[in-house]
């Protein structure tokens, strides 16, 4: 029996590859905790613990993905039901109140203009009010029994269903060009990692740098965003709007608070402001008070994007380095849904085919 612990991570194209061949060729069992979707392709069934239980699902990934989406739609649905039974319980509810008064207007009127026995008047008007006692106690109940249901209903969508995240607009227009490298050369020491390299990134590319690990890949990055100068060659950057987060997002303080952070980093925002900025990537009230080296992988990337994306002008070319490492797959799923919506260059050193097919990757850079 095999137990493998994420074996994917931080592992290049090779070397995936090769955790894929031993999987195939293994003949004893094998238990995998995994957020690599290639590799969750090639297993027989998938174990998924949430907040709401233990799923199992007999089959891979692709099947088990169908069967999750479909399992987010039905609890939208019933969402929408409880929603709905609500607010007919309400109306419901509403519309008898208006008939008791104006029965009650009705019998004030009559009992004034009536010679009727008083203690008959009185029993009526004792009956009156039981029948609308016991009215009204049914009718909390059912708008309770609904409010209820709308509760579940509603806790069950928010489990189950990923944080949606917007972008802001950049504006960025087609053929503007952000970077050109002509002819870069790149060293440490005496160890040549790569060029002579030309290319130039216009407009709202979407580009992934591949390449074997310790292969410059994250020199490369530093290189765009004018952290580092190349050994040859020159670099032309006709934007300052560029921002980085690598896979550790070490922008951030860990010993400080979102919040402490954000104003850290955006000296500019008022407390309002910066609260208004953390709520927007869903870092609401207290959410904000916690501290950076206590956050998830994926809660401390969707910190730092907002971080980055708080600034006065949003960036223009976002560089990431190694994004989903270190994220569970919702986290994973919750990035693509960001990045699709990103109208700005998105630059990506990644081994994820998944993620970097998601989000629409259309050219490689190869080192």
């Amino acid at each position: 029996m095999l137990l493998l612990d994420e074996p994917t991570n931080n592992l290049d194209a090779d070397g995936r590859e090769a955790v894929a061949r031993l999987l195939e060729s293994w003949q004893g069992g094998c238990v995998v905790a995994s957020h690599d979707r290639s590799l969750l392709e090639r297993v027989d069934r998938i174990v998924e613990l949430s907040p709401v239980g233990v799923t199992i699902f007999g089959g891979a990934w692709s099947g088990f993905a169908e069967q999750r989406d479909a399992a987010r739609a039905r609890a939208v649905t019933d969402l929408d039901r409880a929603s709905d039974a609500l607010r007919n319980a309400e109306r419901t509810v509403q519309k008898s109140r208006e008939r008791k008064d104006r029965r009650d207007k009705a019998g004030r009127a009559w009992r004034a203009k009536s010679v009727e026995d008083k203690m008959f008047m009185d029993r009526e008007k004792q009956r009156a009010e039981n029948s609308a006692a016991r009215e009204g106690h049914i009718a909390e109940r059912l708008i309770e029994d609904r409010a209820e249901a709308l509760s579940e209903a509603r806790a069950r969508v928010e489990v189950l269903t990923p944080l949606t995240i917007e972008l802001p607009n950049t504006g960025l227009p087609g053929s503007r060009e952000l970077v050109a490298f002509k002819d870069v050369v790149m060293a440490h020491d005496d160890r040549r990692l790569f060029g002579p390299l030309s290319f130039a990134i216009r407009g709202p590319e979407r580009i992934a740098i591949r390449g074997a690990n310790g292969s410059g890949k994250t020199t490369l990055l530093r290189l765009i965003s004018g952290d580092l100068a190349p050994r040859e060659g020159e670099i032309r950057r006709l934007t300052d709007r560029i921002a980085m987060l690598d896979q550790h997002v070490s922008l951030l303080d860990p010993a400080s608070s979102i919040l402490d952070n954000m104003r850290h980093l955006n000296g500019d925002l008022t407390d309002n402001a910066a609260h208004a900025a953390l709520a927007r990537f869903a870092f609401r009230n207290k959410a904000a008070l916690q501290i950076a080296g206590t956050l998830s992988g994926g809660e401390r990337l969707r910190a730092g994007m907002a971080c980055v994306f708080a600034r006065p002008h949003p960036p223009l070319t976002l560089l990431l380095d190694e994004p989903t490492n270190h994220l569970d797959l919702a986290s994973i799923e919750e990035l693509e849904g960001a990045l699709k919506g990103f109208d700005g260059a998105l630059i990506v050193v990644s081994h994820d085919q998944a993620f970097l097919q998601a989000i629409g990757i259309a050219r490689e850079i190869m080192l």
